[in-house]
């Protein structure tokens, strides 16, 4: 009887030793981040993300788990549990080619993206979390992993699982050295009252000390499915009107106001009636709308796109809001010109969003150098505020850099034409982007309404794209409200 019952303790011990190894069993954590572009709704790609999950990604070989959110600075973070890196790799060959997820992928700026994937020993258990911190980073040159890992592991047992709102603590790395830290947390609210006092702790200077402080990656993000009525942007709005163009859908009509919309294309009546009667002469197949970017500004939103619209056009746009309305816009348009003289188009270049805690001071750039340089002539000041060794021109008749700039400036006094900057009337901007509308005189004197769309890095303009288009004399106005 004994023996039976030693035979069956080791039997059980055998079992429990089993289980306890299945747990501990590596799997695979894949953390990819990304920025949507300026032209996609989020509204739109939070539904599609869960069609994602639901009919995709949970349905490939490996599939543990799947969770994504998105920070305050509209950062998405896709989080997956896998069982191998096999099974990872294979999974994302297999979305980068499926057609069922292709409108999904197109919503993202593929130049923001960032994968990472880490070897983990942690099963996850923070089923309750709706709120994530996920920090990558790499360890310095002179760290010892081992005393690393003991600090790493203090942090949680010390620190962090004293916390209101725990609720997990994962780690990892990867093949390069790469470190990861996942903690989720029951609530925002919880996880926003403990930085400080982490900041603060003896044991976070001791690990912080271990890293390289340059290669540290902080997101903090919400999950999606905590997120609850999420709302149309204004920016959405515009999106959704330009793009009724192809679609011919009439709901986005109503982001009108049907008693105020101050008209300032001079070719177009004013209020709803002008711009339905606008649509009611489109030509056969009607209008398009291909747009390149979109960015809010408070109440304005403003977007560049290429039109066929009476025949092929580069055009901007502004929207004015009043409690969450359209009351008012603004355009100019041009006739898509050919290549410049660096071999770009009107509407090529970058479309990344960034920075967006600069913008303020980037409209300051870009409204000094118009006052200063373009309509007080001061040219000894423009390296102020152009990137003198990076310049991307988009303009038909400019090559890049400031060489480019110069010669065509040099080109128009030797051919006796002007291109004259008299008064700036709007700046607008978000993070790197800022986009001026101007008035003065082209060629021969013509009055003209001057466009400008700049991209700015470290407080320097480096890209710019413009549409230059003459103002039609009143006689040929439709309205009286003005250009500007």
């Amino acid at each position: 009887m004994k023996i039976k019952l030693v035979v069956l303790a080791f039997i059980g011990f055998l079992f429990s030793s089993f289980k306890s190894e299945q747990k501990r069993m590596d799997t695979v954590l894949e953390v990819t981040s990304f920025n949507l572009k300026t032209t996609a709704s989020e509204q739109e790609f939070n539904k599609l993300d869960a069609e994602v999950q639901n009919n995709f990604t949970s349905e490939q070989p490996g599939f543990i788990r799947r969770q994504s959110g998105v920070d305050e600075n509209g950062k998405y973070v896709v989080i997956v549990y896998w069982k191998s890196l096999t099974d990872a790799k294979a999974s994302m060959d297999k979305f980068m080619k499926d057609p069922s997820v292709a409108t999904y992928a197109g919503m993202i700026e593929g130049s923001t993206m960032k994968m990472s994937r880490f070897t983990i020993s942690d099963e996850f258990t923070a089923h309750n979390s709706t709120f994530t911190e996920v920090m990558t980073f790499n360890t310095n040159k002179e760290t010892d992993i081992t005393a690393f890992n003991k600090i790493n592991k203090k942090v949680e047992t010390g620190f962090t699982n004293k916390q209101k709102g725990f609720l997990q603590r994962i780690t990892g790395s990867n093949e390069v050295g790469e470190q990861v830290v996942v903690v989720y947390w029951d609530s925002k609210k919880n996880s926003d009252a403990v930085l400080v006092d982490f900041m603060n702790a003896p044991i976070a200077k001791s690990f912080m000390g271990m890293m390289d402080q340059s290669s540290i990656d902080m997101i903090r993000y919400q999950s999606l499915q905590s997120l609850k009525n999420v709302e149309l942007t204004k920016k959405d709005k515009v999106v959704a009107l330009l793009n009724s163009f192809n679609t011919g859908d009439q709901t986005p009509i109503s982001y009108i106001n049907p008693n105020k919309y101050i008209q300032h294309n001079l070719g177009v009546a004013d209020g709803l009636q002008g711009f339905g009667a606008l649509m009611q002469n489109a030509p056969k197949g009607g209008f398009k709308a291909d747009i390149k970017r979109a960015f809010q500004d408070d109440n304005y939103v403003f977007t560049q796109t290429k039109y066929d619209f009476f025949g092929p056009k580069a055009g901007f746009d502004i929207f004015r809001f009043e409690d969450d309305l359209i009351v008012e816009h603004w355009d100019n348009l041009l006739p898509v010109q050919k290549l410049n003289p660096s071999g770009r188009t009107q509407f090529d270049g970058a479309t990344a969003l960034s920075d967006l805690d600069k913008t303020e001071a980037n409209k300051a750039v870009v409204r000094g150098f118009i006052q200063n340089v373009l309509l007080d002539h001061q040219m000894d000041q423009v390296a102020t505020y152009i990137n003198p060794k990076e310049y991307i021109q988009h303009n038909p008749a400019v090559a890049d850099g400031l060489d480019g700039f110069g010669a065509a400036m040099k080109s128009f006094a030797e051919n006796g034409w002007v291109m004259e900057y008299d008064t700036l009337h709007m700046v607008l901007g978000q993070g790197n982007f800022v986009l001026s509308v101007s008035e003065g005189k082209f060629g021969k004197g013509d009055p003209t309404a001057y466009y400008d769309l700049f991209r700015l890095e470290n407080g320097l303009i480096v890209e710019h794209w413009d549409v230059i288009a003459p103002i039609p004399p009143a006689a040929e106005w439709k309205n009286d409200n003005g250009k500007f």
